[in-house]
């Protein structure tokens, strides 16, 4: 049956070198926190403010990347590599172009740094390490491009080893620079965004270069140098990128004014605002991997014009995704304290920390619905409901639930992190609803 072509094991063997990517960023998530938690609780605070705050200018890029992954992956399965390099060309040129773009708004948010209610003591901490953040986004989006296009390729191993290999320099950066270890400069926080933007740029020359020497991409290489343009390459990938990076944008967004509204709350519940932040990435990586390779089948199922086949494909990988927050859940539950301390030696930090892991589990099995069937419909290349969905979700609902919650009705920093299972399920029961939809009417098509 072609309903079965796509097995549990097609998704796992797809995702689990995404999984060891994203689980390679993790550990440097977890190593940035620990390095800068352990050298003062302001520049964990500050690094918490700004790194949430530029989550959404990344998320938007990244997701701005995500609009090539359902058009490669269904000219991958009529075996099209020329147009496919044609196609990548033009994601190169288009997502080079928002990046700048990203920058320059950031580059407006660095100007009015002290509009945002900050404790001052915090902002001579903040204002260099945002510039060297503000320096990584392009490469970002650029590294990106070709993992999207690895992705849909089912060339999922490459990209997993640069980002490993990408993650040892970020770390040892961290070591060298955070405290001035061998001789050099003690540059705290700024020396962890410093490690992180030569790991970034590392990305983009290792995946470029892999590009273009390997004789196994030669089709797409060709097509990458020497075909024309295709007139409607620009128009196909804004259709599918622009409310992919909008979606990704509004959700992140919802993240960034929670973080914005733990900053009013004081130095101690940003900080451990940062710290679930970061524990609760496990989950959402984890799930993301999975999801990933769930688009790319189901982009290739519709390369072939079999919606059957799309729905069995989602199913399976959200059987998967259940099984894997139900994992993650338990982590939390039996590890998180631990966890915590790992990452800061502030007592005051860690009993805040710990009293919001109960929110941090409520809303795993939204965020591992969500991600799932996102993805699925991203895979569809029926983009467009992703951007009012999660709109209505995270805008409409999340942010006002976020206030309403934590100042509201008192709860602070609990209400903040519980006020995340509202949006998440609201917009994973409608992500599942467009999905069955969009497959439905393509099947009677």
């Amino acid at each position: 049956m072609a309903e079965s072509r796509y097995s549990y094991s097609n998704i796992l063997k797809l995702g689990f070198p995404i999984l060891i990517g994203q689980l390679g960023n993790i550990m440097v998530g977890f190593a940035d926190t620990n390095m800068v938690g352990q050298y003062s609780t302001e520049a964990l605070a500050s690094a918490s403010f700004v790194n949430n705050l530029f989550n959404v200018s990344i998320f938007a890029c990244v997701g701005f990347t995500y609009g090539l992954t359902p058009l490669i992956g269904a000219l991958f399965s009529q075996k099209r590599d020329n147009e496919i390099g044609s196609l990548l060309r033009t994601g190169v040129w288009l997502n080079s172009m928002f990046a700048i773009l990203i920058t320059f708004i950031m580059g407006m948010v660095y100007m009015n740094l002290d509009r945002f209610g900050l404790p001052p003591e915090l902002l001579p901490i903040i204002r260099p390490y945002f510039l060297v953040y503000l320096a990584g986004v392009l490469p970002i989006a650029l590294f990106n491009v070709f993992a999207q296009w690895a992705y849909a390729i089912q060339r999922t191993v490459m990209p997993m080893v640069i980002i490993l290999i990408a993650n040892c320099l970020n770390i040892f950066g961290n070591w060298l620079l955070i405290r001035g270890n061998m001789g050099c400069p003690e540059l705290g926080l700024t020396g962890a965004g410093l490690a992180s933007l030569a790991a970034r740029w590392l990305c983009v020359i290792l995946i470029a270069g892999v590009f273009m020497s390997r004789k196994t991409f030669a089709g797409y290489r060709h097509g990458f140098l020497n075909s024309p343009r295709r007139k409607g390459d620009i128009r196909l990938l804004n259709g599918t990128s622009w409310p992919v990076s909008m979606q990704m944008t509004f959700e992140s967004g919802s993240f960034t004014a929670a973080a914005i509204m733990a900053g009013w709350l004081g130095k101690v519940p940003l900080a451990a605002f940062q710290v679930i932040v970061i524990i609760g990435t496990l989950g959402f990586c984890v799930y993301y991997s999975m999801a990933a390779a769930v688009s790319v089948l189901v982009s290739n199922a519709a390369g072939q014009g079999n919606s059957a086949l799309m729905r069995q494909t989602a199913k399976k990988g959200y059987v998967i995704m259940l099984v894997l927050a139900t994992i993650s859940s338990l982590i939390f539950v039996m590890a998180g304290p631990q966890v915590i301390k790992f990452f800061s030696h502030d007592p005051e930090v860690v009993a805040v920390a710990v009293g919001l892991i109960v929110p941090l589990v409520l809303y795993q099995y939204g965020d591992a619905t969500q991600i799932n069937y996102a993805n699925a419909l991203r895979g569809t290349a029926n983009v467009m409901p992703m951007l009012w969905i999660a709109f209505v979700s995270y805008v409409v609902v999340g942010v006002p639930v976020t206030y309403i919650l934590a100042f509201t009705a008192g709860l602070g920093i609990y209400g903040i992190i519980l006020s995340f299972s509202a949006s998440l399920f609201l917009a994973a029961g409608l992500f599942v609803w467009f999905f069955m939809r969009t497959t439905r009417l393509k099947q009677q098509a």
